[in-house]
């Protein structure tokens, strides 16, 4: 059994890092140049050329991904007095292409035409389903762990490792915005009422911050991170919220699942500042599948990865690697300053210390430039020094075998609502190998854990009483003792990725939204 109790002694008090993610600003499209009417007279020439004609005459540069337009394709350029949104669809020739533009830039991509949805045929209590694929507007790699949520209110979720994300949606939030957030990139903003349907494909554009290296070095990454220990209160609060979260929980052997365990959860979040009160956390709904051979001579269960998703909150229990008492174990450097939305943030990576023999952390802490708080974190145990954790990490071992962990990783990210920043995602990945004794062959597996806040409320707050408390250090998967098929109803979830899905369908099990 791996054990996440006690897992980081006093000098590694805490498993996390952050990743906040900031409300998204979608930067403004300026429309107004692909309605302006233009003269062009070059006659029979390539696309590429007549794209670099429109750039010198307009001041627009085009952003499109290669395999959309095709360059050496002849068109014929010959165009008076004509709307330039007309002039590119005629020099494209393909209607399925969309045009934006986001600055100085006239981006191409493909066109998403959802159906069209009238008021007459949205019905009050009725919940929306809407679901897609966060990419890169140049790579059309997907962007994993992406924020997504209603702008005006505190409801969201994040796409999974694939990009994938689905967002339940009720009537009363049909006039409503939703945004997407990730860090490096530009935010978008998309109305709900557009998009009521199905798999439709966000691309999102990056922003490189041309920052000159005299700058980066003259920053002092600890003076940084002085400065966000002191802005906490102001950037979380002193109040506590009710927050309504999505965990799910796996096992894989050899890319075969194990254990999948799943659950909606309510968390009573202490303030983050002047209580001494612990957070809690209430199983709203849970279930779980198994794919153990009753003849497996070896197991493996995740215990208390409820408990570890609420250590993994770094801003509330502090990081090791934020922490003034340990900062002198760590080397810090500046690398970069990123784009996150219309604001930008700092790039520190940190490192322990050559000399320091501790099992430490080694990772990436992002920390907006303006208000100073955390907005991600992506950290991992120092592969040199992480056998020396193996007794945090195995609570008991089969008789026989030796198990020790091989990489332990990370991921903490925060979203900002009204002005206050909430925890917004938290991800474990960890792999273990484990061998018989005096054998030459061994097994691997891979044990993940994760918990995407969906929904967040600050009225009228209380604790939960302590027969409702969920058993936050036992094996989660232990504690469930059915499978519903109804499971979901109107909550939000993480769409599996696609080991995951593959697994899945391979133990032959229905699992509502995960069959096609």
């Amino acid at each position: 059994m791996l054990s996440f109790n006690g897992f980081i002694f006093n000098k590694v008090s805490a498993i996390a890092l952050f990743i906040f993610l900031l409300r998204v600003q979608e930067a403004i499209c300026q429309v107004s140049i692909l309605d302006s009417a233009f003269t062009f007279r070059a006659g029979l020439i390539k696309t590429g050329n007549a794209l670099d004609l429109i750039t010198r005459q307009t001041g627009y540069n085009f952003t499109y991904d290669s395999r959309l337009v095709d360059k050496d394709n002849k068109i014929e350029m010959s165009f008076r007095d004509e709307r330039l949104g007309n002039i590119l669809h005629t020099i494209l020739r393909n209607d399925s292409l969309a045009l934006s533009v986001i600055d100085r830039y006239i981006v191409i991509s493909k066109a998403f035409r959802p159906p069209p949805v009238s008021p007459d045929s949205i019905i009050a209590g009725r919940a929306y389903y809407i679901s897609g694929l966060i990419i890169d507007d140049e790579t059309l790699e997907p962007l994993p762990y992406a924020s997504v949520g209603l702008k005006n209110k505190g409801s969201g979720t994040v796409s999974n490792f694939n990009g994938e994300f689905g967002l339940k949606i009720t009537s009363d939030c049909i006039n409503d915005t939703i945004f997407i957030s990730y860090l490096g990139y530009l935010g978008r903003e998309i109305p709900v009422r557009q998009y009521l349907g199905n798999d439709f494909t966000i691309a999102m554009r990056s922003e490189f911050i041309p920052i000159p290296e005299i700058i980066i070095r003259n920053q002092i990454p600890q003076e940084i991170i002085y400065k966000t220990l002191s802005a906490i209160h102001d950037n979380y609060g002193s109040t506590p919220a009710l927050l309504t979260g999505f965990y799910r929980e796996g096992v894989m052997k050899k890319e075969e699942l194990q254990v999948y365990s799943e659950a909606v959860l309510r968390v009573y979040k202490s303030a983050y500042t002047g209580t001494l009160l612990g957070d809690q956390i209430k199983v709203y709904k849970s279930r779980k599948i198994e794919n153990t051979d009753p003849g497996d001579t070896l197991a493996v269960r995740l215990k208390a990865g409820l408990s570890t998703c609420l250590e993994l909150d770094g801003v509330k229990n502090t990081f090791d690697f934020i922490d003034r008492k340990s900062m002198d174990d760590y080397s810090y450097r500046m690398t970069d300053i990123v784009t996150f939305d219309e604001e930008a943030a700092y790039v520190i990576d940190f490192e322990q210390r050559e000399g320091v023999e501790l099992p430490l952390f080694r990772g990436t802490v992002y920390i907006n430039t303006d208000d100073y708080a955390i907005l991600h974190a992506d950290f991992e145990l120092h592969p040199k020094y992480i056998h020396k954790m193996k007794s945090s990490f195995i609570s008991s071992s089969t008789r026989g075998f030796e198990t020790w962990p091989v990489t332990v990783k990370y991921s903490v990210s925060y979203r900002k609502i009204d002005g206050r920043y909430f925890l917004n995602h938290v991800r474990g990945d960890l792999v273990f190998t484990s061998k018989k004794k005096r054998k030459l062959f061994s097994s691997q597996f891979k044990v993940f854990f994760e918990l995407a806040v969906t929904d967040r409320d600050l009225t009228n707050i209380t604790r939960f009483d302590r027969e409702e408390l969920a058993p936050v250090h036992s094996v989660f998967s232990r504690t469930i003792t059915s499978y519903d098929a109804g499971f979901w109803e109107n909550q939000n979830f993480l769409k599996p990725e696609d080991n995951l899905l593959e697994a899945l369908k391979n133990m032959k099990v229905r699992l509502q939204e995960f069959s096609e």
